[in-house]
């Protein structure tokens, strides 16, 4: 599991997917404001000239010596919800993010994904 608390440490080393295939490097991590927990790597991509954040979620993570690998293909990662490097993912964006990757969305008022 990818502990939030380590972000520091973490920020800027190279995100994988499960075949070893780089998508981009970490910015951030998003975590469910209902338990605390983290649920998404914000993740760094696209040219110099036009970078961006996309998300993939954290579930089965894998934490490694310098880099962390998610359980998702590169171009599915890639294809997801994004916003500008120095964007927010609003509220009303969060449905989408979810329904990307097949996951169950429950909406409520204290729920929220919040930057890290």
């Amino acid at each position: 599991m990818f502990e939030a608390e380590n972000i520091r440490d973490w920020r800027g080393h190279d995100v994988v997917d499960a075949g070893g295939d780089k998508i981009g490097s970490l910015e951030s991590v998003y975590v469910d404001t209902t338990t605390d927990q983290p649920a998404f790597a914000a993740v760094t991509v696209g040219l110099l000239s036009r970078k961006r954040l996309t998300f993939v979620p954290l579930y089965k993570a894998v934490v490694a010596p310098s880099y962390l690998k998610v359980a998702y293909p590169k171009q599915l990662v890639k294809d997801a919800p994004s916003i500008g490097t120095d964007g927010e993912l609003l509220a009303e964006e969060e449905q989408g993010l979810f329904a990307h990757y097949d996951l169950e969305y429950v909406p409520g008022p204290a729920r929220r994904l919040a930057r890290r």
